[in-house]
């Protein structure tokens, strides 16, 4: 089964069920060789309608002792397959990373 690292809304259940209809199982974990960002929402009414200005971001630093906090979480092809077609209307790509816990897992990061 893959695995989805999150950094963001997805670690809340709420946001789990409402995109995947259950509650995911995951362990902490961390994404190393990147920092917390923020990117700009650029559409006012999408902005209105996520109730925030910015998306959470991975920003890749090039330095080994920076790392970001998450979950990776076990999904199913199905669901990453749905995750993309989500992510990609704030164009987000998902890539392949290794964890600081040495599991593959999947990530987004914004591809502006």
């Amino acid at each position: 089964m893959p695995r989805l690292f999150s950094y963001g809304s997805l670690q809340q259940e709420e946001t789990q069920v409402s995109t995947f209809g259950r509650k995911l199982d995951g362990e902490p974990d961390l994404l190393m060789g990147y920092e917390p960002a923020l990117v700009r929402i650029p559409d006012p009414a999408v902005a209105e309608r996520l109730k925030k200005t910015h998306h959470d971001n991975a920003q890749p630093t090039g330095d080994d002792w920076s790392s970001l906090q998450g979950t990776a979480f076990e999904v199913t092809d199905a669901e990453l397959a749905h995750a993309d077609s989500f992510e990609a209307q704030y164009n987000y790509k998902r890539i392949n990373v290794t964890l600081a816990s040495g599991n593959d897992a999947w990530v987004y990061v914004h591809a502006g």
